[in-house]
């Protein structure tokens, strides 16, 4: 499951990435025919395209395609996941610390295996953040910490990602960009996740970096090609093994996105929502639950 919720930290853990000295991992060449998924659903007055996206991408990942810029040059406004300002962190920076630190927790060394203490310390040095810090952190807060180092680790980062180029496009048009969810409500998320889950999070936030670039490689790959069944497996499987953890992650927020697609409708224009690709692709994506409501998702791309 530590992939899976590494993919789901990806949005807010780019913006902690350190510059790595040396890539452990090479980031993934750019394919030459990228087209990552693209779908549309529509009334007589109303246009809403639904783009699968990934967080994070290594530097000239070439993915615009002419489907994709006529979405972007059509669309009066964009909506993501959340608004993450690297500029201004002040938000995240807010809500991390009022749901991320209280009393009485265990020092974060022994909150995993003993074996991997040592890779614990290394990457908490890589940081550049005081070691006591670390102790009075909840654990899926340490781990957000130490997955930016993984990032930087192999090379790819949130400013190449498709959602903050989405937003420099909306922007430089004086375009409205617009958020599904605050950064308080979607770290909420894994500060409701149990303990357990949280600490398989931090496990996986310190593994060698080799094993994230190949997970990473092969998310791309199935994105880059579009393949929705695919993206379900890479993206969406493990979370197969506690239905609580897909419930909160997935399920639940899902069903959030459609209704507020549902209710988007009723209001004229056209609208571009770039959300992850793993929640527009397998059961209980966001065009699924769509379709059971009666409305028709066209495939763009």
């Amino acid at each position: 499951m530590l992939a899976t919720f590494k993919r789901y930290l990806a949005p807010l853990a780019a913006l902690f990435a350190v510059p790595a000295a040396v890539s452990a991992a090479p980031a993934p060449a750019s394919v030459e025919t990228a087209k990552p998924a693209l779908w549309e659903v529509s009334d007589p007055d109303t246009t809403i395209y639904l783009f699968g996206t990934i967080h994070l991408l290594p530097e000239n990942y070439a993915w615009r395609t002419k489907a994709i810029d006529t979405a972007i040059s059509r669309s009066e406004s964009l909506v993501v996941e959340t608004i993450v300002d690297d500029k201004n962190p002040k938000e995240l920076i807010e809500a991390m610390t009022r749901l991320g630190y209280s009393p009485g927790q265990l020092p974060l060394a022994e909150r995993v295996p003993a074996e991997k203490r040592q890779m614990l310390e290394t990457a908490i040095a890589k940081t550049g953040i005081p070691r006591p810090i670390f102790d009075k952190m909840e654990t899926w807060v340490a781990a957000f910490s130490l997955l930016g180092v993984q990032f930087a680790d192999i090379g790819v980062k949130g400013q190449h990602g498709v959602e903050q180029t989405l937003r420099d496009a909306f922007g430089t048009a004086g375009k409205t960009i617009g958020q599904l969810e605050t950064n308080a409500e979607q770290l909420s998320f894994f500060d409701t996740l149990p303990e357990q889950a949280q600490r398989e999070l931090l496990e996986g936030a310190i593994e060698a970096p080799e094993k994230m670039g190949a997970d990473f490689t092969a998310m791309l790959r199935s994105w880059a090609r579009g393949d929705v069944d695919a993206i379900a497996k890479t993206f969406n499987s493990e979370l197969g093994s506690s239905p609580a953890i897909r419930d909160a992650l997935l399920v639940r927020r899902n069903a959030n996105w459609s209704q507020w697609v549902e209710q988007r409708l009723a209001k004229p224009g056209t609208v571009l929502v770039a959300v992850g690709a793993g929640h527009l692709a397998g059961p209980d994506s966001v065009q699924d639950l769509l379709q059971r409501e009666g409305y028709k998702v066209r495939r763009l791309q």
